[in-house]
């Protein structure tokens, strides 16, 4: 368990990601750093991180994360202490308590560098995902910043099973204007990528419609290899099988020049045919906008419509 706790905490909790925060209605309720389903109520002298998706005090020796995990994290750690095969040399896991439900409470101490790292963690069952917490007290912390309030913070810890469009949508580099009727919406990459899917979080792709839209760092270096990286980037649409580009052409979206490749393809264990619409957007700072529109093929007639109106109603901020 400590080495499953070490790698969460290191490459998850900390990875670099803008945030800002969701602000409560009232002074007592938890915050949810923005696109986090994971919210606590933050101590007194913590603010709002801006490398990474969670709180720290102005001096950086206090850091509180969340983020969230596959459910199976949580799973394994209650497994292996229901059946008693924790490593004896790693840290206690104790049962803990929060408004949502009960998860798992750990402490353990540590170096960086030169200074004394205290860290506490916690991990907890969602709907479908885990819910994780870490902070770290380094020394010189603020006395307030005591292994007892820590606790009291984490005792506040909630999970919302959704995070609203609204706050989805504003994570992101772009607007989308006109979400066409998609009903599920999920942030791929902070800021740079998004999936809408004609379904609830359940649909399999395959299934139904569904849009990807993201930006992508590296324009073709002349006007005249568009087509060609075009029809490179549909090669990388993923969960296709006997894909066949049946149109590959330039055109002009909103006034900027881009390219429309549409695709034929089988996807999903049933070896769906589905049919699909890739738009490049090519800007300014090396970056090309890329849309991609899937679905059934027997629903494309109604579907490419609202994959136009979304592509459409895609601006700067």
């Amino acid at each position: 368990m400590k080495h499953i706790i070490r790698i969460i905490a290191a490459a998850l909790v900390f990875a670099a990601a803008g945030t800002g925060l969701a602000i409560p209605a009232h002074a007592a309720d938890a915050v949810y750093p923005n696109g986090a389903r994971v919210g606590l109520v933050p101590m007194a002298g913590l603010a709002a991180a801006t490398d990474f998706v969670g709180f720290v005090s102005a001096d950086q020796k206090v850091k509180v994360g969340v983020t969230e995990l596959p459910e199976a994290a949580y799973t394994a750690i209650d497994s292996a202490i229901k059946e008693g095969k924790t490593p004896p040399q790693g840290p206690k896991a104790e049962p803990f308590e929060t408004p949502t439900r009960k998860g798992y409470f750990t402490i353990e101490s540590g170096k960086e560098g030169t200074s004394e790292v205290k860290t506490y963690s916690l991990i907890l069952p969602g709907d479908k995902f885990a819910g994780y917490v870490i902070a770290q007290v380094r020394d010189g912390a603020d006395p307030g910043f005591s292994e007892d309030a820590i606790r009291k913070m984490f005792a506040t810890t909630v999970l919302r099973s959704e995070v609203p469009v609204e706050e989805q949508l504003r994570l992101l580099s772009f607007k989308i204007g006109d979400l066409a009727g998609f009903k599920t919406v999920r942030t791929i990459a902070p800021r740079s990528a998004v999936l809408l899917v004609d379904g609830d979080a359940d649909a399999t792709l395959d299934s139904t419609p569904y849009m990807m839209i993201g930006l992508w760092q590296g324009n073709p270096a002349q006007p005249e290899d568009r087509g060609r990286f075009a029809e490179q980037m549909a090669t990388t649409i993923p969960g296709l099988r006997n894909a066949r580009i049946t149109s590959n052409e330039p055109i002009r979206i909103e006034g900027t020049a881009g390219y429309e490749t549409r695709i034929e393809a089988v996807s999903g264990k049933n070896d769906t045919p589905v049919m699909i619409v890739q738009w490049l957007r090519f800007g300014g700072n090396n970056t090309v906008m890329r849309i991609v529109g899937s679905t059934p093929k027997d629903e494309w007639s109604k579907a490419f419509p609202r994959f136009r109106a979304v592509r459409d109603g895609i601006g700067s901020r």
